[in-house]
């Protein structure tokens, strides 16, 4: 049997999506939907950091370059924002090797860019 991981946490952060997308709508750039976004999830009492700093390793030597996922939520779920017209495979790469650097299981890839509605995409790695 197939069980959604992180079920209720994943409905709490999409709602907050929602909102933000119901009260400002599509247009403005990835940093406002952040900010926005920061905001209702605070109101909400979801807990996140926002821009974390991942450090990457190769071959067991730290790199100076370090990916900085949009938010992490529940210490469990990457979310990544977008403001495009569509998705691409590029945006889906992206979110997943932050998914391996952060060691974290689910990512969530939101994009406030397609109209008529924001887009909320699940990746399991």
């Amino acid at each position: 049997m197939n069980q959604i991981i992180y079920k209720e946490e994943c409905f709490a952060i999409q709602g907050a999506v929602f909102e933000v997308y119901r009260e400002v709508g599509c247009g403005f750039l990835e940093a406002v939907y952040q900010e926005c976004l920061e905001r209702e999830l605070k109101q909400r009492g979801i807990p996140f950091v926002a821009k974390p700093v991942l450090r990457l390793s190769y071959k067991g030597e730290s790199l100076q370059q370090a990916y900085q996922p949009d938010l992490i939520c529940y210490d469990s779920i990457i979310l990544e924002l977008k403001a495009v017209k569509s998705l691409g495979s590029e945006h889906v790469a992206q979110l997943m090797n932050y998914q391996k650097a952060a060691e974290k299981k689910l990512g969530l890839l939101i994009n406030f860019g397609s109209y008529p509605k924001v887009t909320v995409e699940r990746y399991v790695l």
